[in-house]
């Protein structure tokens, strides 16, 4: 039987980098977690943040998964690299793939950062995207608002154009032609900050480099599932199955198997 692909959140915002996954890979199976329940990472302390990760990364690995996918950057921000010491599968995050889509759009090298404050805190993206390119200049902001705003099921109406609106104010004078969607939620709201900053802007989310290279390393490894072994997605929360249920199902386009999980430091 083949092992499925792990993939965990602090939330459903890693639904974003999952549903990229099941597009480019059809034949996989992804098992979920996201941490609903004490969620959102970004105002945590890194040594809180780094806690949680490792519990939601050890009950994956407990699922016999073949390979791990850290999609929330805060949570890859401070373990990534810790984890994938520790694993004996590939293990990888959303930040390193979200940089290097960035680096292919900009044209200006002008490039703005949307973040939890932990992430915009880390500086995770600003080393990426100046390890990859030396000229690039950021310009980094912390959006507090949005992951609660997405948690909520709240993304879609007024009160997100609002919020969205207040937030980005300070982004329009920069002249960034490119901008990082660096939490996994903020997909959610893409359609409203696209609409917001007007065309001239590329907004980049990490799912779709982040699945290309979930592919490539499965690939390498000959690892990549056959169509006749393919099994149910599975999703766990460690919070309300209802509202991730109502989420997951609308992003998804997709009837879910949801569990509610308990893990160590509920």
């Amino acid at each position: 039987m083949s092992r499925a692909i792990g993939v965990m959140d602090s939330g459903i915002g890693g639904l974003t980098v999952a549903k990229e996954i099941m597009h480019q890979l059809p034949n996989e199976q992804i098992v979920y977690i996201g941490d609903t329940a004490r969620c959102p990472y970004g105002p945590r302390p890194s040594s809180e943040v780094k806690k949680y990760t490792w519990e939601m990364a050890r009950f994956l690995y407990n699922q016999n998964i073949k390979m791990l996918v850290i999609a929330c950057n805060t949570a890859t921000a401070v373990a990534l690299e810790e984890i994938q010491t520790a694993f004996d599968i590939p293990v990888i995050g959303v930040i390193s793939p979200g940089a290097r889509s960035a680096i292919k759009h900009t044209k200006n090298d002008r490039i703005g950062i949307l973040g939890t404050s932990g992430t915009i805190k880390s500086k995770a993206y600003e080393v990426s995207l100046q390890d990859l390119r030396p000229s690039i200049e950021t310009f980094p902001l912390a959006c507090p608002k949005f992951v609660p705003l997405v948690e909520s099921g709240e993304h879609a109406g007024s009160m997100a154009k609002k919020i969205v609106a207040e937030t980005l104010y300070t982004l329009k004078s920069t002249k960034i032609d490119t901008l990082i969607l660096g939490c996994t939620h903020y997909p959610l709201l893409q359609p409203i900050i696209e609409q917001y900053l007007g065309s001239s802007i590329t907004v980049i989310s990490s799912g779709d480099e982040t699945a290309r290279e979930v592919s490539a390393i499965l690939a390498y490894r000959g690892e990549l599932s056959a169509r006749h072994e393919k099994e149910d997605h599975r999703f766990f929360t460690t919070g309300s199955s209802k509202i991730f249920g109502q989420v997951a199902m609308e992003w998804l386009q997709d009837n879910l198997s949801i569990e509610m999980v308990q893990l160590p430091g509920n």
